[in-house]
This record gives C-alpha cells, structure tokens and sequence, in this order.
C-alpha cells in the first residue's frame, strides 16, 4: 500500500508541476526549479512503476497440481 501512496503522491505532484509550466507564468529561475522537482517526481514515478512490473506475476497452476511462476504477459 507504501507503494501506491509514494506512487499517487509522486504522480500529483507531477501532475502540479506540468499545470505550472504549462500556465507560462513562472520566471525563468521559477520555471527551472519546478521542471528539476518535476524530473525527480517522474523519476520516482518510474521506480515506483518498474518495482512494480518485477513483482507481478501470474500463478498457474499444473495439471500436477502444482503452481510455476510466469512473468505477467501484456496482450
């Protein structure tokens, strides 16, 4: 759950920084200082989401009963 909030928080404050560049009301030095903050933010994003693609994983089971592990597919 750690992992979704750090994600959602990263994600809105991203979001924050996009709406302030996009606004065109920053100063030069302003808009530099919120695009680096924005760069960090989708960086944590990015871990957050490729932590994320490691641990998902489909269970399925054998005939024998037994489970084997497999990378989750994108179709």
């Amino acid at each position: 759950m750690a992992l979704k909030i750090n994600f959602e928080a990263s994600l809105q404050k991203l979001e924050e920084a996009v709406e302030q560049l996009e606004s065109g009301d920053l100063t030069l030095d302003q808009a530099l200082k919120v695009f680096s903050g924005g760069v960090k933010q989708a960086e944590n994003c990015r871990k957050s989401l490729t932590q994320v693609e490691l641990q998902v994983e489909q269970l399925l089971q054998q005939d024998d009963g037994t489970l084997q592990r497999e990378p989750f597919a994108d179709e």
